[in-house]
Protein backbone atom coordinates (compact mmCIF):
# COMPACT_ATOMS: atom_id res chain seq x y z
CA UNK A 1 0.00 0.00 0.00
CA UNK A 2 1.58 3.27 -0.99
CA UNK A 3 2.92 5.87 1.40
CA UNK A 4 1.78 9.18 1.37
CA UNK A 5 5.31 10.59 1.58
CA UNK A 6 8.98 9.62 3.15
CA UNK A 7 7.62 11.45 6.71
CA UNK A 8 5.11 8.88 6.85
CA UNK A 9 6.94 5.92 5.75
CA UNK A 10 9.67 6.49 8.56
CA UNK A 11 6.70 7.02 10.97
CA UNK A 12 5.29 3.31 10.05
CA UNK A 13 8.98 2.14 9.66
CA UNK A 14 9.81 3.79 13.69
CA UNK A 15 7.13 1.71 15.14
CA UNK A 16 8.75 -1.92 13.67
CA UNK A 17 11.85 -1.22 15.61
CA UNK A 18 11.07 0.15 18.57
CA UNK A 19 12.63 -3.26 20.29
CA UNK A 20 15.91 -1.65 19.08
CA UNK A 21 15.34 1.24 21.85
CA UNK A 22 18.97 2.05 23.67
CA UNK A 23 22.05 3.84 24.23
CA UNK A 24 23.77 1.86 21.78
CA UNK A 25 22.31 2.73 18.70
CA UNK A 26 22.88 5.18 15.95
CA UNK A 27 20.38 5.76 12.57
CA UNK A 28 22.08 6.24 9.47
CA UNK A 29 20.16 7.70 6.60
CA UNK A 30 21.35 7.36 3.25
CA UNK A 31 20.98 10.56 1.94
CA UNK A 32 19.34 12.10 0.10
CA UNK A 33 15.66 10.59 0.51
CA UNK A 34 16.31 8.12 3.07
CA UNK A 35 17.43 11.16 5.40
CA UNK A 36 13.63 12.29 6.47
CA UNK A 37 12.81 8.49 6.73
CA UNK A 38 15.82 7.80 9.15
CA UNK A 39 14.85 11.69 10.95
CA UNK A 40 11.64 9.69 12.27
CA UNK A 41 13.16 6.58 12.83
CA UNK A 42 16.06 8.18 14.75
CA UNK A 43 13.65 10.32 16.72
CA UNK A 44 11.48 7.26 17.62
CA UNK A 45 14.06 5.98 18.69
CA UNK A 46 15.74 8.52 20.78
CA UNK A 47 18.74 7.98 18.92
CA UNK A 48 21.89 10.39 17.19
CA UNK A 49 21.30 10.87 13.30
CA UNK A 50 24.01 10.99 10.82
CA UNK A 51 24.02 10.65 7.19
CA UNK A 52 26.16 7.31 5.29
CA UNK A 53 26.99 9.08 1.99
CA UNK A 54 27.26 6.29 -1.04
CA UNK A 55 26.53 6.76 -4.53
CA UNK A 56 25.22 4.29 -6.99
CA UNK A 57 27.41 3.46 -10.30
CA UNK A 58 25.06 3.68 -12.80
CA UNK A 59 25.18 2.47 -16.70
CA UNK A 60 26.21 5.37 -18.34
CA UNK A 61 23.48 5.26 -21.00
CA UNK A 62 21.08 3.97 -18.20
CA UNK A 63 21.76 5.94 -15.22
CA UNK A 64 18.69 4.09 -13.34
CA UNK A 65 20.31 1.46 -14.24
CA UNK A 66 23.02 0.34 -11.22
CA UNK A 67 26.17 -1.42 -11.83
CA UNK A 68 27.72 -1.31 -8.53
CA UNK A 69 27.90 1.51 -5.36
CA UNK A 70 30.79 3.31 -3.97
CA UNK A 71 30.95 4.89 -0.29
CA UNK A 72 33.16 6.28 2.23
CA UNK A 73 36.21 4.87 3.29
CA UNK A 74 36.80 3.89 -0.45
CA UNK A 75 34.42 1.08 -0.45
CA UNK A 76 33.28 -0.52 -3.36
CA UNK A 77 30.69 -2.71 -4.60
CA UNK A 78 30.56 -4.02 -8.18
CA UNK A 79 27.56 -6.29 -9.33
CA UNK A 80 29.05 -8.49 -11.92
CA UNK A 81 26.20 -9.78 -13.61
CA UNK A 82 24.63 -6.09 -14.94
CA UNK A 83 28.51 -5.21 -15.57
CA UNK A 84 28.89 -9.02 -17.64
CA UNK A 85 24.93 -7.81 -19.45
CA UNK A 86 25.64 -4.36 -19.93
CA UNK A 87 29.42 -5.09 -21.69
CA UNK A 88 30.83 -1.61 -19.78
CA UNK A 89 34.89 -1.91 -19.90
CA UNK A 90 37.24 -0.53 -17.36
CA UNK A 91 37.59 2.77 -18.72
CA UNK A 92 34.00 2.93 -18.86
CA UNK A 93 33.93 1.86 -15.07
CA UNK A 94 36.45 4.43 -14.07
CA UNK A 95 35.07 7.43 -15.60
CA UNK A 96 31.74 6.64 -13.75
CA UNK A 97 33.04 6.27 -10.17
CA UNK A 98 35.45 9.51 -10.59
CA UNK A 99 32.57 11.02 -11.45
CA UNK A 100 30.05 9.67 -8.83
CA UNK A 101 33.22 9.83 -6.30
CA UNK A 102 33.43 13.37 -7.07
CA UNK A 103 30.01 14.06 -5.69
CA UNK A 104 30.55 11.78 -2.66
CA UNK A 105 33.36 14.14 -1.80
CA UNK A 106 31.07 16.85 -1.85
CA UNK A 107 27.85 15.76 -0.02
CA UNK A 108 30.16 14.86 2.46
CA UNK A 109 31.64 18.94 2.74
CA UNK A 110 27.94 19.56 2.84
CA UNK A 111 26.57 17.82 5.21
CA UNK A 112 29.40 17.64 7.43
CA UNK A 113 30.36 21.06 8.23
CA UNK A 114 31.35 21.64 11.59
CA UNK A 115 30.37 18.34 12.37
CA UNK A 116 32.14 14.98 13.06
CA UNK A 117 30.29 12.06 11.81
CA UNK A 118 28.86 9.68 14.79
CA UNK A 119 31.21 6.86 15.42
CA UNK A 120 29.38 3.17 14.61
CA UNK A 121 32.03 1.24 16.04
CA UNK A 122 30.96 -1.53 18.77
CA UNK A 123 26.99 0.31 18.35
CA UNK A 124 23.67 -1.35 16.52
CA UNK A 125 23.73 0.89 13.18
CA UNK A 126 20.13 0.97 11.94
CA UNK A 127 20.68 1.97 8.20
CA UNK A 128 17.75 3.75 6.27
CA UNK A 129 16.67 4.40 2.78
CA UNK A 130 13.33 5.15 1.10
CA UNK A 131 13.26 1.81 -0.18
CA UNK A 132 15.75 -0.52 -2.36
CA UNK A 133 15.57 -1.59 -5.88
CA UNK A 134 18.72 -3.10 -7.23
CA UNK A 135 20.04 -3.19 -3.37
CA UNK A 136 23.70 -1.56 -4.61
CA UNK A 137 23.48 1.46 -2.48
CA UNK A 138 22.19 -0.32 0.24
CA UNK A 139 25.07 -2.82 0.23
CA UNK A 140 27.80 -0.18 -0.30
CA UNK A 141 26.07 1.14 3.10
CA UNK A 142 26.64 -1.92 5.08
CA UNK A 143 30.21 -3.06 3.92
CA UNK A 144 31.08 1.12 4.68
CA UNK A 145 29.59 0.44 8.45
CA UNK A 146 31.37 -3.19 8.81
CA UNK A 147 34.63 -1.95 7.89
CA UNK A 148 34.14 0.72 10.83
CA UNK A 149 33.45 -1.45 12.96
CA UNK A 150 29.74 -1.07 13.97
CA UNK A 151 28.77 -4.78 16.31
CA UNK A 152 25.70 -5.09 14.69
CA UNK A 153 23.77 -4.06 11.57
CA UNK A 154 20.15 -3.26 10.90
CA UNK A 155 19.05 -2.41 7.07
CA UNK A 156 15.64 -0.64 7.57
CA UNK A 157 13.54 0.29 4.62
CA UNK A 158 10.04 0.75 3.65
CA UNK A 159 9.60 -1.32 0.53
CA UNK A 160 12.21 -3.62 -1.45
CA UNK A 161 11.59 -6.96 -3.53
CA UNK A 162 11.97 -10.00 -1.93
CA UNK A 163 14.98 -11.18 -4.29
CA UNK A 164 17.18 -7.76 -3.24
CA UNK A 165 16.25 -8.12 1.11
CA UNK A 166 17.30 -11.94 0.77
CA UNK A 167 20.59 -10.72 -0.99
CA UNK A 168 20.89 -7.92 1.16
CA UNK A 169 20.66 -10.48 4.00
CA UNK A 170 24.21 -11.87 3.53
CA UNK A 171 25.97 -7.78 4.18
CA UNK A 172 23.27 -7.00 7.04
CA UNK A 173 22.35 -9.04 10.45
CA UNK A 174 19.25 -7.88 10.16
CA UNK A 175 16.22 -6.71 7.45
CA UNK A 176 13.77 -5.06 8.08
CA UNK A 177 10.81 -3.91 5.37
CA UNK A 178 7.45 -3.08 5.74
CA UNK A 179 6.84 -3.98 1.71
CA UNK A 180 7.90 -6.87 -0.19
CA UNK A 181 6.23 -7.41 -2.92
CA UNK A 182 7.80 -9.71 -5.40
CA UNK A 183 8.45 -7.24 -8.30
CA UNK A 184 9.03 -3.67 -6.81
CA UNK A 185 8.86 -1.60 -10.33
CA UNK A 186 9.88 1.30 -9.05
CA UNK A 187 10.48 2.93 -4.97
CA UNK A 188 8.33 6.11 -6.67
CA UNK A 189 5.55 3.96 -7.44
CA UNK A 190 4.78 2.84 -3.15
CA UNK A 191 4.85 6.75 -2.52
CA UNK A 192 2.10 9.59 -3.22
CA UNK A 193 4.59 12.22 -2.58
CA UNK A 194 8.36 11.26 -3.71
CA UNK A 195 9.59 14.64 -4.50
CA UNK A 196 13.62 14.50 -4.43
CA UNK A 197 14.92 15.74 -0.95
CA UNK A 198 17.37 18.55 -1.79
CA UNK A 199 20.86 18.70 0.23
CA UNK A 200 19.56 22.04 2.25
CA UNK A 201 16.15 19.70 4.01
CA UNK A 202 19.22 17.03 4.32
CA UNK A 203 21.27 19.77 6.32
CA UNK A 204 18.20 21.10 8.79
CA UNK A 205 17.06 17.26 9.40
CA UNK A 206 20.37 16.74 10.60
CA UNK A 207 20.52 19.73 12.49
CA UNK A 208 17.17 19.72 14.26
CA UNK A 209 18.73 15.83 15.55
CA UNK A 210 21.56 17.01 16.51
CA UNK A 211 19.71 20.14 18.30
CA UNK A 212 21.28 22.53 16.92
CA UNK A 213 18.96 23.61 13.84
CA UNK A 214 20.49 26.25 11.52
CA UNK A 215 17.95 29.51 11.62
CA UNK A 216 14.88 28.96 9.81
CA UNK A 217 14.80 30.72 6.41
CA UNK A 218 11.76 33.17 6.49
CA UNK A 219 8.51 31.87 5.45
CA UNK A 220 8.23 32.53 1.17
CA UNK A 221 6.04 35.64 -0.05
CA UNK A 222 2.97 33.34 -1.12
CA UNK A 223 0.00 35.97 -1.93
CA UNK A 224 -2.60 35.68 -5.32
CA UNK A 225 -2.14 38.81 -7.13
CA UNK A 226 -3.21 40.81 -10.23
CA UNK A 227 -0.78 40.81 -13.28
CA UNK A 228 -1.60 43.90 -15.81
CA UNK A 229 -1.91 42.61 -19.23
CA UNK A 230 -2.93 45.43 -21.69
CA UNK A 231 -6.61 46.11 -21.00
CA UNK A 232 -7.24 42.89 -18.64
CA UNK A 233 -5.56 42.07 -15.22
CA UNK A 234 -4.77 38.14 -14.94
CA UNK A 235 -4.83 36.37 -11.86
CA UNK A 236 -2.30 34.51 -10.26
CA UNK A 237 -0.64 32.89 -7.71
CA UNK A 238 2.53 34.56 -6.73
CA UNK A 239 5.72 32.49 -4.53
CA UNK A 240 8.60 33.78 -4.00
CA UNK A 241 11.55 32.56 -1.07
CA UNK A 242 13.43 34.50 0.55
CA UNK A 243 16.59 35.34 -1.66
CA UNK A 244 15.56 33.46 -4.57
CA UNK A 245 17.65 33.88 -7.56
CA UNK A 246 14.93 34.10 -10.33
CA UNK A 247 11.61 33.22 -10.47
CA UNK A 248 9.56 31.26 -13.56
CA UNK A 249 5.96 31.95 -15.03
CA UNK A 250 3.70 29.25 -15.45
CA UNK A 251 1.54 29.24 -18.81
CA UNK A 252 -0.84 26.54 -18.74
CA UNK A 253 -2.44 24.45 -21.27
CA UNK A 254 -6.41 24.40 -22.40
CA UNK A 255 -8.93 24.51 -19.90
CA UNK A 256 -6.26 25.02 -16.43
CA UNK A 257 -5.20 27.51 -14.71
CA UNK A 258 -3.76 28.80 -11.64
CA UNK A 259 -5.13 25.96 -9.68
CA UNK A 260 -3.96 23.24 -11.59
CA UNK A 261 -2.69 20.17 -8.99
CA UNK A 262 -0.07 18.87 -11.66
CA UNK A 263 1.57 22.65 -12.08
CA UNK A 264 1.23 23.62 -8.58
CA UNK A 265 2.88 20.51 -7.74
CA UNK A 266 5.81 21.27 -10.57
CA UNK A 267 5.66 24.43 -8.56
CA UNK A 268 5.86 23.32 -5.02
CA UNK A 269 9.06 21.82 -6.30
CA UNK A 270 10.80 24.68 -7.54
CA UNK A 271 9.76 26.91 -4.74
CA UNK A 272 11.19 24.21 -2.30
CA UNK A 273 14.46 24.57 -4.63
CA UNK A 274 14.57 28.63 -3.77
CA UNK A 275 13.10 29.49 -7.41
CA UNK A 276 9.89 32.17 -7.47
CA UNK A 277 7.20 30.83 -9.07
CA UNK A 278 4.23 32.60 -10.61
CA UNK A 279 1.44 30.52 -11.42
CA UNK A 280 -0.47 32.85 -13.86
CA UNK A 281 -4.51 32.25 -15.17
CA UNK A 282 -3.44 33.55 -19.12
CA UNK A 283 -7.01 34.18 -19.28
CA UNK A 284 -10.31 36.10 -17.62
CA UNK A 285 -13.35 34.28 -16.68
CA UNK A 286 -14.95 35.60 -19.63
CA UNK A 287 -12.63 35.11 -22.27
CA UNK A 288 -12.51 31.61 -21.10
CA UNK A 289 -15.63 30.62 -22.28
CA UNK A 290 -14.68 31.13 -26.02
CA UNK A 291 -12.62 28.30 -27.03
CA UNK A 292 -10.95 30.22 -29.69
CA UNK A 293 -9.04 32.31 -27.31
CA UNK A 294 -7.91 28.72 -25.58
CA UNK A 295 -5.60 27.85 -28.83
CA UNK A 296 -4.79 31.65 -29.37
CA UNK A 297 -1.25 31.00 -29.34
CA UNK A 298 -0.17 34.88 -29.86
CA UNK A 299 -3.14 36.55 -27.58
CA UNK A 300 -1.28 33.60 -24.59
CA UNK A 301 2.03 34.77 -25.76
CA UNK A 302 1.54 38.86 -25.73
CA UNK A 303 -0.05 37.81 -22.11
CA UNK A 304 2.91 36.24 -21.28
CA UNK A 305 5.22 38.81 -22.16
CA UNK A 306 3.44 41.03 -20.24
CA UNK A 307 4.27 39.11 -17.00
CA UNK A 308 7.35 38.70 -17.43
CA UNK A 309 7.50 42.02 -17.58
CA UNK A 310 5.56 42.43 -14.39
CA UNK A 311 7.85 39.73 -12.65
CA UNK A 312 11.32 41.63 -14.21
CA UNK A 313 9.41 45.09 -12.71
CA UNK A 314 8.45 43.20 -9.04
CA UNK A 315 11.68 41.14 -8.28
CA UNK A 316 14.53 42.33 -10.71
CA UNK A 317 15.14 38.55 -11.01
CA UNK A 318 15.73 36.98 -14.47
CA UNK A 319 13.18 34.97 -15.56
CA UNK A 320 12.33 31.61 -17.15
CA UNK A 321 8.90 29.98 -18.62
CA UNK A 322 6.99 26.72 -17.84
CA UNK A 323 4.39 25.52 -20.37
CA UNK A 324 2.40 22.73 -20.41
CA UNK A 325 0.22 21.65 -23.26
CA UNK A 326 -0.98 24.34 -25.59
CA UNK A 327 1.50 26.79 -23.13
CA UNK A 328 4.23 25.22 -24.04
CA UNK A 329 3.50 26.98 -27.84
CA UNK A 330 2.91 30.14 -26.10
CA UNK A 331 5.77 30.24 -23.51
CA UNK A 332 8.15 29.78 -26.78
CA UNK A 333 6.41 32.10 -28.81
CA UNK A 334 6.77 34.51 -26.23
CA UNK A 335 10.16 33.52 -25.48
CA UNK A 336 11.07 34.20 -29.33
CA UNK A 337 10.56 37.81 -29.11
CA UNK A 338 12.10 38.57 -25.68
CA UNK A 339 16.23 37.60 -25.26
CA UNK A 340 16.05 38.10 -21.69
CA UNK A 341 14.42 35.04 -21.13
CA UNK A 342 17.03 32.55 -19.38
CA UNK A 343 15.40 29.35 -19.84
CA UNK A 344 12.08 27.22 -20.74
CA UNK A 345 10.83 23.99 -19.51
CA UNK A 346 7.50 22.29 -21.10
CA UNK A 347 5.81 19.55 -20.03
CA UNK A 348 3.38 17.21 -21.82
CA UNK A 349 3.61 20.31 -24.16
CA UNK A 350 2.84 21.54 -27.99
CA UNK A 351 5.76 23.61 -28.83
CA UNK A 352 4.59 22.84 -32.28
CA UNK A 353 1.42 25.18 -31.94
CA UNK A 354 4.67 28.16 -32.06
CA UNK A 355 5.15 29.18 -35.48
CA UNK A 356 8.60 27.67 -36.83
CA UNK A 357 9.96 31.44 -36.95
CA UNK A 358 9.65 32.06 -33.39
CA UNK A 359 11.13 28.58 -32.67
CA UNK A 360 13.62 29.27 -35.22
CA UNK A 361 14.48 32.79 -32.93
CA UNK A 362 14.56 31.01 -29.50
CA UNK A 363 17.67 32.07 -27.66
CA UNK A 364 16.47 30.45 -24.21
CA UNK A 365 17.56 27.27 -23.37
CA UNK A 366 15.01 24.88 -23.80
CA UNK A 367 13.78 21.57 -22.47
CA UNK A 368 10.77 19.60 -23.68
CA UNK A 369 9.87 16.66 -21.59
CA UNK A 370 7.03 14.43 -22.85
CA UNK A 371 5.86 10.96 -21.45
CA UNK A 372 7.41 8.00 -23.22
CA UNK A 373 3.40 6.55 -24.00
CA UNK A 374 1.79 10.13 -25.42
CA UNK A 375 3.50 8.99 -28.41
CA UNK A 376 1.59 11.48 -31.22
CA UNK A 377 2.66 14.69 -28.46
CA UNK A 378 6.37 12.89 -28.47
CA UNK A 379 6.53 12.91 -32.40
CA UNK A 380 5.17 16.69 -32.62
CA UNK A 381 8.00 17.47 -30.15
CA UNK A 382 10.16 16.03 -32.23
CA UNK A 383 9.21 17.87 -34.79
CA UNK A 384 9.41 21.19 -33.10
CA UNK A 385 12.99 20.47 -31.75
CA UNK A 386 13.74 20.55 -35.36
CA UNK A 387 13.12 24.29 -36.01
CA UNK A 388 14.70 25.48 -32.54
CA UNK A 389 18.26 26.57 -32.67
CA UNK A 390 19.25 27.33 -29.39
CA UNK A 391 20.15 24.75 -26.78
CA UNK A 392 18.00 22.07 -25.94
CA UNK A 393 17.19 18.55 -24.93
CA UNK A 394 13.84 16.13 -25.61
CA UNK A 395 13.67 14.39 -22.23
CA UNK A 396 11.20 11.32 -22.36
CA UNK A 397 9.94 10.09 -18.48
CA UNK A 398 9.38 6.52 -18.96
CA UNK A 399 5.88 5.10 -18.68
CA UNK A 400 3.90 8.43 -18.90
CA UNK A 401 1.30 9.64 -20.16
CA UNK A 402 0.26 13.01 -21.82
CA UNK A 403 -1.46 14.07 -18.14
CA UNK A 404 1.70 12.22 -16.34
CA UNK A 405 -0.53 10.95 -13.90
CA UNK A 406 1.00 7.34 -13.33
CA UNK A 407 2.35 6.84 -10.00
CA UNK A 408 6.02 8.79 -9.90
CA UNK A 409 5.95 10.26 -13.07
CA UNK A 410 5.13 13.91 -12.56
CA UNK A 411 7.64 13.85 -9.67
CA UNK A 412 10.72 12.42 -12.34
CA UNK A 413 9.29 15.54 -14.46
CA UNK A 414 8.91 17.82 -11.74
CA UNK A 415 12.81 17.26 -11.24
CA UNK A 416 13.74 17.44 -14.74
CA UNK A 417 12.14 21.35 -14.50
CA UNK A 418 13.94 21.83 -11.12
CA UNK A 419 17.09 21.13 -12.60
CA UNK A 420 16.89 22.91 -15.53
CA UNK A 421 16.15 26.23 -14.22
CA UNK A 422 18.66 25.83 -11.69
CA UNK A 423 21.61 25.27 -14.41
CA UNK A 424 20.69 27.51 -16.88
CA UNK A 425 18.52 30.22 -14.88
CA UNK A 426 20.22 30.80 -11.63
CA UNK A 427 23.51 30.31 -13.53
CA UNK A 428 23.08 31.72 -16.97
CA UNK A 429 25.66 30.09 -19.73
CA UNK A 430 28.11 32.52 -21.30
CA UNK A 431 29.59 33.68 -24.09
CA UNK A 432 27.88 34.03 -27.81
CA UNK A 433 25.41 31.13 -28.35
CA UNK A 434 25.61 31.82 -31.81
CA UNK A 435 29.36 30.54 -31.31
CA UNK A 436 28.23 26.52 -31.92
CA UNK A 437 25.48 24.59 -32.83
CA UNK A 438 23.34 23.23 -30.58
CA UNK A 439 23.42 19.67 -28.70
CA UNK A 440 21.26 17.36 -30.80
CA UNK A 441 17.81 16.90 -29.17
CA UNK A 442 18.06 13.87 -27.46
CA UNK A 443 15.79 10.22 -29.10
Amino acid sequence: MPFEDRTEAGRHLARRLERLRGPDVIVLGLPRGGVPVAYEVARALDAPLDVLVVRKLGVPWQPELAFGAIGERDVRVLNDDVVADTGLDADELAAVEEAERAELERRVRRYRVARAPEPPAGRTAVIVDDGVATGATAEAACRVVRQAGAARIVLAVPVGPQGTLSRLRNVADQVVCLETPRHLGAVGAWYHDFTQTTDHEVAALLGRAAGHAPAARPRPSNREVEVPAGPVRLAARFVLPDRAPAVVAFAHGSGSGRHSPRNRHVAAVLDRAGLGTLLLDLLTEDEEHDRHNVFDIILLAGRLRAASAWLRRETGLPVGYFGASTGAGAALEAAADDPEIGAVVSRGGRPDLASPAALSRVRAPTLLIVGGHDCRVLSLNRLAADWLRCEHRLAVVPGAGHLFAEPGTLAAAAVLARDWFTAHLTHPETGDPEAGGPPPPSP
